[in-house]
């Protein structure tokens, strides 16, 4: 008699890997306690006994759980630093605008070498008019008076426009049949990730103006900018170069052989390759890029992270730095975890095409 086939069930699943034996029950009851423990402890911390309002301040403190009433009272600053009052609402559109090009990002129709590089670059300057203004009757605000969420987006958004192009180039500059070029090449990309990210933006902010002519200095957040896109590329062109590395030296050779110029074969064939078996590494530089970016406040920006400081900064608020690092941290939770799931999705969805 035929045996049926039993297919294991999420109970059987369970049950096979955290109680198989009598020590796997016993420390599965014992953590899970605990955990639940933790988590409701953590509720009861953050919602059941938490302080909402600002008008409930003085509920604050002894048995009560956490006291929101700072982000209530305090949002705007940890939002738009010294961004003046009345113009946030330029602040605000512009973040969702970078969210906007973010979200149109994910659709696959944009998926263009010329659609994708428009889309954010019409997004990026819709942003800086925003902010800066000065044109269309919208008043002029410099980069000092920039802060908060805003100039963290601003940061990532510029660094990620100017170093992605930047690290292609780098990408192809090292791997030229010409040695001269390749061996400066790798020795430029070796010497930058070598370097800390904290000393070249220094250097960039600090130094470099007393190399510069005058005309050529700018202002310190765009050179630091420009400092942190060197960084990037440096770091994204082995990606890339290792994502190359990875194809079959086949393809190229045939695409020779078919009398294909140096362009067209990087173009078709190379590049859109390369950019897929890098595709992991590539998110998660842009990850490391996003959450790097609180580095600037060492450099004297106002960003998100200043901005928390500031707003328990004052002998008002002082006792609920907990809770202004909560929410802090669970705006770059919200950024870096909406990154990764996009990682996730493209990679699911490239190796279904790719088969």
């Amino acid at each position: 008699m035929a045996k049926t086939y039993h297919r294991p069930t999420l109970l059987d699943h369970v049950r096979t890997r955290y109680f198989a034996t009598r020590l796997d029950t016993a420390m599965s009851v014992l953590f899970g306690a605990i955990t639940l423990w933790i988590l409701w402890s953590l509720l009861n911390w953050a919602v059941l006994d938490a302080v909402f309002s600002a008008a409930d301040k003085e509920l604050c403190g002894h048995d009560a759980g956490a006291c929101w009433s700072v982000i209530d009272a305090r949002w705007r600053l940890i939002l738009f630093g010294l961004y003046p009052f009345e113009e946030q609402w330029r602040s605000a559109i512009a973040c969702a605008a970078i969210v906007l090009v973010t979200a149109l990002s994910c659709v696959p129709w944009f998926w263009n070498a010329r659609r994708l590089p428009v889309l954010w670059l019409t997004g990026f300057a819709v942003f800086y008019v925003l902010m800066a203004g000065g044109y269309f009757g919208l008043k002029e605000i410099p980069p000092q008076s920039w802060g908060g969420l805003s100039l963290t987006i601003f940061v990532f958004a510029a660094v990620a426009i100017i170093g992605m192009p930047l690290s292609i180039v780098f990408a192809l500059l090292r791997r030229s049949e010409l040695p001269w070029i390749a061996r400066t090449m790798g020795l430029v990309i070796d010497t930058i990730r070598s370097l800390p990210l904290l000393s070249i933006m220094f250097t960039f902010a600090i130094v470099l103006p007393f190399v510069l002519p005058g005309w050529l200095i700018g202002d310190k957040l765009y050179r630091v900018i420009v400092g942190y896109a060197l960084f990037f590329a440096c770091y994204q062109a082995e990606i890339i170069r290792g994502g190359i590395q990875a194809l079959p030296a086949g393809q190229e050779e045939a695409a020779k052989a078919l009398g294909m110029s140096y362009w067209h074969r990087i173009s078709y064939i190379v590049l859109p390759q390369a950019f897929r078996n890098a595709l992991p590494p590539t998110i998660n530089q842009f990850v490391i890029t996003f959450k790097e970016t609180s580095l600037v406040v060492i450099i004297g920006f106002f960003d998100v992270m200043a901005s928390g400081n500031a707003a328990f900064g004052t002998a008002e608020w002082s006792f609920a730095h907990i809770e202004v690092y909560s929410f802090v941290a669970l705006i770059f939770f919200v950024f870096v975890f909406a990154l990764s799931r996009y990682g996730a999705y493209l990679e699911r969805r490239l190796a279904v095409a790719s088969r």
